[in-house]
């Protein structure tokens, strides 16, 4: 067997079919009985019995033992083996096996799974409280490290119980303790939106690949420690705070309103210039300095006003 170097390594110790095994168990039951059934008939006949006796006792202790060793595994499922506390590998062959009874097993689950974290308040670059939550796919990466290297077997938070099911829970509640850390790390660094940012700075609004890729990679440098690896994490809330989300929202309706405005008055600009360029172009009428200046105060109160104009009708001057 190979020895243990806190890394992980493929167990390399002696295994063997699962069903080939089973046959020999049940040669060993069926030679257990054989060899009771002659010792009494030894006894009957006042021949020696005691080696047939001490034989049935033995096969039938080995056939004990050998049906203690029989293992199962599927895809995406690995054992973590230590023979008397040594860490001797991890057995990862898909099948139904026979291995060493003697040994302890530990299984783990190497298959992706989905965390969907709720969100929290955190405060942004610019000190704005936001609600920020995330969701991640993970995996275990590194069995040996997974196993021993953390101490999750205690935390009766994630669940209790020593199968995989109970262990990989355990290692969840290890998962979205450290998202929640990277997660306020990385808000941290950016402010939520473009008014709170400085030029072209990215925002947790309108940056969310670069964000999700930095906060992707601050979680596997605190995930590492475990054996476990991030395949994917993306921001899936962003608010802000509901202290201060209306008054936000005004800021944000008037900021739209302004913009909007501003659009407006381009646009009817554009529009009494064409219409002063077109009366001189075509010298419909000819107007002098005061007239155009009515002219364009007019069209300007036509074409920015929120309610419709009322017209009013010059019949002419006595």
């Amino acid at each position: 067997m190979a020895t243990s170097n806190n890394s992980e390594f493929e167990f390399r110790g002696g295994s063997m079919n699962g069903f080939l095994m089973c046959a020999i168990d049940i040669v060993l039951y069926v030679a257990t009985v054989y060899s009771l059934v002659q010792g009494i008939i030894a006894a009957d006949t006042g021949k020696p019995c005691a080696v047939w006796f001490i034989g049935s006792l033995l096969l039938f202790i080995t056939a004990i033992i050998c049906s203690c060793g029989f293992s199962m595994l599927e895809p995406n499922e690995a054992k973590v083996m230590t023979f008397f506390g040594k860490y001797v590998g991890t057995f990862r062959k898909t099948g139904f096996y026979w291995l060493n009874p003697f040994m302890t097993v530990k299984n783990v689950s190497l298959r992706a799974r989905n965390l969907n974290a709720d969100p929290i308040k955190v405060n942004d670059k610019t000190g704005n409280p936001v609600m920020i939550g995330l969701v991640l796919v993970w995996r275990l990466k590194d069995t040996y490290k997974a196993i021993f290297d953390i101490d999750t077997e205690v935390n009766a938070a994630a669940g209790t119980g020593s199968s995989a099911t109970a262990r990989m829970n355990r290692f969840e509640n290890f998962v979205r303790v450290q998202s929640d850390s990277a997660l306020r790390e990385v808000a941290g660094m950016y402010a939520y939106d473009d008014e709170d940012s400085k030029g072209n700075d990215v925002t947790l609004r309108g940056g969310s690949a670069e964000i999700n890729e930095v906060l992707t990679t601050k979680l596997n440098e605190r995930l590492a420690m475990a054996g476990l690896e991030v395949l994917e994490a993306r921001i899936n809330y962003l608010a802000y705070a509901p202290e201060i989300a209306a008054v936000m929202l005004r800021r944000q309706q008037a900021a739209a309103i302004i913009t909007a405005r501003e659009k407006i008055v381009d646009g009817a600009v554009s529009m009494v210039k064409m219409a002063l360029d077109k009366l001189k172009g075509e010298n419909i009428v000819t107007l002098d300095d005061s007239q155009k200046a009515s002219m364009v105060s007019n069209l300007l109160v036509v074409l920015c006003a929120e309610e419709p104009a009322q017209p009013v009708v010059n019949s002419g001057t006595n």
